[in-house]
């Protein structure tokens, strides 16, 4: 299965990546740069900089749009760290993106139709674009989203989850047009937890340090904003996951819409009609734990040897 990974490139979408990486069931052709956790342009620069860190020079990163007037929230900042990557400083990327990432998703579905999986781990803002500039992309375009809440509160207010508070116009738009979409959101994503136990692991190899390195940081933030997790949210990974082996969750068919507040609420308008949404609302934790950990321990070991 190919994969494009839609990123605001913070912590867990650096996790994310490296995930897509490691997992053999996925072939990650490109991946396209999004606002949220960082601006636009640092998200691409720490994408690009992963990729080398991980021995991926050869996948592209495309340039997507932003919003008017965005700016980082604090709390944004607060648990990603000022560049994104828990102030972990990696080199300056040696090559730059490639072009704009709407017209990439485009061609990409038009190229590769249900061979290919596309992941936002962020605002919906690109996915959106491309759906009202390709009219035939929301028909073909299979996406799994990481955003919502259904059935828990929001992280961001008391109904809103971040992704889909920075633009809930084209999460609403996305909804209401995407004729294949997976959601998973909140309802599942805190169920699937890191610790510093887990990252431990990880220091073994170089690349395993720098990446425990901006995990720690991440989770020190979540034992601040919600100590009651224990642990740091798998927000981003989990989202990959399902790309690939769909069973780790269990799904209502539902369609959805998204309110001006960012709460994701079903579609009173269309309950009667067939539903082209799944909201992930339960999950095998512990078989995804175990197989991120195992995934990125390989791929963290056969890079630092390269």
């Amino acid at each position: 299965m190919k994969i494009i990974l839609d990123l605001d490139t913070g912590i867990d979408d650096a996790l994310a990546l490296a995930y897509a990486l490691a997992h053999p069931d996925l072939e990650l052709i490109g991946v396209t740069g999004t606002y949220g956790n960082v601006p636009v342009g640092l998200g691409v620069r720490n994408a690009l900089a992963l990729l080398e860190l991980l021995g991926a020079e050869d996948v592209p990163v495309f340039t997507g749009p932003t919003r008017e007037g965005f700016s980082v929230a604090p709390i944004s900042a607060f648990i990603h760290g000022r560049n994104g990557l828990g102030d972990v400083l990696l080199p300056p990327p040696r090559r730059a993106a490639q072009g704009d990432a709407v017209d990439f998703l485009l061609r990409a579905v038009r190229e590769h139709g249900e061979d290919l999986v596309i992941v936002p781990t962020g605002p919906s803002t690109s996915i959106a674009a491309a759906m009202q500039k390709g009219p035939d992309f929301a028909r073909n375009a299979r996406i799994v989203m990481m955003g919502g809440a259904l059935t828990v509160p929001g992280n961001v207010t008391p109904y809103a989850e971040a992704n889909v508070y920075q633009d809930p116009r084209a999460t609403d738009y996305v909804f209401r047009h995407a004729h294949d979409l997976t959601m998973v959101g909140l309802d599942v994503t805190l169920r699937t937890l890191l610790t510093t136990e887990n990252t431990t692991q990880w220091r073994n190899s170089r690349v395993g340090r720098i990446y425990a390195d901006i995990v720690d940081y991440y989770i020190r933030a979540y034992a601040t904003t919600s100590p009651h997790l224990g642990g740091c949210g798998l927000h981003d990974p989990l989202a990959v996951a399902v790309a690939a082996d769909p069973s780790l969750v269990t799904c209502i068919d539902l369609n959805l819409r998204c309110e001006e507040t960012g709460r994701t609420i079903g579609d009173p308008e269309r309950l009667s009609a067939p539903a082209t949404t799944r909201v992930a609302v339960g999950v095998d934790a512990e078989r995804f734990v175990d197989d991120l950990m195992s995934k990125l321990m390989s791929l963290y070991t056969s890079t630092s040897a390269c």
